[in-house]
């Protein structure tokens, strides 16, 4: 990070027909945005949440996929249905980890070195999951500066909350059918067809197609989807060489049918039901996870999101601290768990009013 105020920043954007971003000059993060570290903690303190190891980024990263191994392992061992799903709901517990570790890696946070967050993390953790780290950091960049605001890249990803009890219940089971998913795939062709404009949320903008030639389409999408197909062909592979390649449909099972219900928890706790607000403190939400929601919709300290916001320059395993700190030194209140924040976003209830 550039400094321990503001995330990493990152290039304005613009995206072309072939879906490549064109850098422009960093911006300033508004004023707005800001808070006043130095009245929340000391220089010392300061120092210390911002400081990044090299160890703890690898570590993060091998036992993630060593989870994964571990329950492809126990699927091979042991294959029934319940094994199975079980299997999936673990791997795509560690699919959501996969792309929180690329988070930290766009923050500059996962490693000290540039290059590890840049590329190591793009390969081991994006690419593996159809996501692209280059690209989601403009994104992601553009969250942090509006957050609170319907300028918010993400604001679809929460915006409808608060929803009837019956809707989130239609939401959860067109998830765990995998229709979500499907479209999810669908979008993602889309995106690296350069039909659609990158992005982690759920609008959806068409890019012009003017001028563009069927062989430019197919060479644009084959270039853009090689890193996904390729990561997935290796993790095949190896599935294939213990002699149980059948392993790889848990991975496509949890992607398509559990990873977006739980990204849609986990959206929904960070910023649902909150006011339009450019303050940090009221438009984020930190949530206490237990061990089923670190498992599944909280894993890597993402459940400490307020912290994440107010301070993004410090790594994941120093949120809980920071956390501590915040409520002991700024009065910050105590945090709903996941249950009371899907109660809160099914009540039906109108958005509370703008701050």
């Amino acid at each position: 990070m550039r400094s321990p105020t503001s995330p990493t920043p990152a290039p304005s954007a613009h995206a072309t027909p072939g879906n490549q971003v064109e850098s422009a000059t960093p911006t300033e993060l508004p004023a707005v945005t800001r808070r006043k570290l130095r009245d929340l903690f000391t220089r010392e303190q300061i120092a210390t949440l911002t400081e990044r190891s090299d160890w703890r980024g690898a570590w993060a990263i091998a036992s993630t996929w060593g989870v994964i191994a571990g329950a492809f392992a126990v699927l091979a061992w042991w294959p029934n249905v319940f094994t199975f799903v079980l299997a999936s709901i673990v791997i795509a517990g560690r699919q959501l980890c996969l792309a929180i570790l690329q988070h930290e890696g766009s923050h500059g946070t996962l490693f000290k070195n540039r290059w590890a967050n840049d590329v190591l993390t793009d390969w081991l953790c994006a690419r593996p999951i159809w996501q692209n780290l280059p690209k989601y950091k403009v994104h992601h960049f553009g969250h942090h500066t509006r957050t609170g605001t319907l300028d918010d890249p993400d604001i679809s990803l929460h915006a409808d909350y608060p929803v009837t009890r019956a809707s989130l219940v239609r939401k959860v089971l067109r998830d765990i059918s995998g229709l979500t998913g499907l479209k999810l795939l669908y979008g993602l062709f889309m995106m690296e067809a350069g039909v659609f404009k990158w992005t982690v949320a759920n609008h959806i903008e068409r890019l012009p197609q003017e001028g563009r030639t069927w062989p430019e389409r197919i060479t644009t999408t084959a270039k853009n989807m090689a890193p996904v197909v390729f990561t997935n062909l290796v993790l095949w592979a190896v599935l294939a060489a213990t002699g149980h390649a059948w392993l790889y449909w848990a991975w496509v099972v949890a992607y398509i049918n559990l990873l977006p219900l739980f990204v849609r928890i986990r959206s929904i706790a960070e910023h649902g039901c909150l006011p339009r607000t450019a303050d940090m403190f009221l438009n984020t939400r930190t949530t206490k996870a237990g061990w089923l929601a670190r498992m599944t919709v909280a894993p890597v300290h993402v459940n400490f999101h307020m912290e994440h916001h107010v301070m993004a320059s410090v790594p994941y395993y120093r949120l809980p601290l920071m956390h501590k700190w915040l409520r002991q030194q700024a009065g910050v209140p105590e945090a709903p768990n996941y249950l009371e924040v899907l109660k809160l976003a099914s009540n039906g209830q109108a958005r509370p009013a703008s701050a």
